[in-house]
């Protein structure tokens, strides 16, 4: 069978979608002439990319998956949603366009669990039951746990995170009840066409004990040679290897030595695709050995209306 995907990247800036390829947004926007002049050839690249793709031979199927940064519901988007008086409040604008691809992935930056509300400024997420309910019917297909703020409730909030989501129908990746599960691939199939989705967190942007071990809750750490060895077993099973890092310097536009490292080491060990958060700005893209990396998608939903690019 000839398989062909779509990739269809969103980006979500100021609580409005708007849909554009990778960092093009704020490499024009950003006054740092240095990165644009940098980036130019891989820009021109994927343009050429995205031009020619319409011109590929008709194919018996296509899939397509929309990929997005950093979401939670806590603090400020918590209060939007209760003024709103609608759950559903902050996808209303781009539901529809979520709900037209065959997957939806994002960086879930919160866990779902009952508590007290969050407020600003504060660097401990949790946001409400419910959210996966709206982040179901937004149309969300898999979302990555490994980031600094899903244990941020510790064993409870991550158990409840998976709860809730699994009871929405809802698939995650990249956090587990012990580390097997945190580390292993989560596949999803559509038109005969499987994806293997792999999702880590970097040791630099969390404490120790937020790491999965043989006996406890926790997170996908970035260790090249237990992500080498995972998505060559992942490429083994599926058509489509993808991994998600969260990792970087927060409102840095460049990628970090540690980002590009780890994104290289998974695009040789066979990933085809490389996507990134953390950040919570919009940073460069570069072609790999004829693979993509987006080094961070930016913010999705969040409360961090202090920049543009933010």
């Amino acid at each position: 069978m000839q398989k062909k995907i779509t990739w269809l990247i969103v980006i979500f800036l100021s609580v409005l979608a708007i849909a554009f390829w990778g960092s093009s947004y704020y490499l024009h926007s950003s006054k740092n002439q240095g990165i644009l002049e940098s980036q130019k050839q891989d820009e021109k690249e994927f343009l050429d990319f995205l031009s020619q793709k319409k011109k590929l031979p008709q194919a018996s199927e296509e899939v397509s998956l929309v990929m997005v940064g950093d979401i939670s519901y806590s603090r400020g988007v918590e209060r939007i949603v209760k003024k709103q008086n609608d759950i559903n409040y902050p996808f209303l604008k781009i539901q529809d366009y979520l709900k037209s691809a065959d997957f939806v992935f994002g960086n879930l930056e919160t866990p779902i669990t009952q508590g007290p509300e969050i407020p600003d400024f504060e660097m401990i997420f949790r946001s409400n039951p419910g959210t996966e309910q709206a982040l179901k019917q937004a149309g969300f297909s898999i979302l990555s746990l490994a980031n600094n703020h899903t244990p941020n409730f510790g064993e409870k909030g991550l158990k409840d995170t998976f709860n809730f989501l699994e009871s929405a129908g809802i698939k995650y990746v990249g956090a587990g009840q012990n580390e097997q599960e945190a580390y292993q691939p989560v596949y999803i199939e559509n038109k005969g066409i499987k994806f293997a989705f792999l999702a880590y967190n970097d040791t630099d942007v969390v404490p120790a004990y937020y790491g999965a071990s043989a006996n406890r809750f926790g997170t996908a750490f970035m260790q090249i040679d237990k992500m080498t060895e995972a998505v060559k077993e992942a490429k083994q099973k599926a058509d489509f290897v993808i991994v998600s890092m969260h990792a970087g310097i927060e409102y840095a536009g460049k990628p970090n030595n540690s980002q590009i490292n780890f994104a290289h080491a998974a695009i040789d060990a066979g990933a085809n695709l490389v996507i990134g958060h953390h950040p919570h700005v919009v940073q460069t893209l570069e072609k790999y050995k004829g693979k993509y990396i987006f080094y961070s998608l930016g913010n999705f939903v969040f409360d961090q209306p202090q920049s543009e690019e933010t």
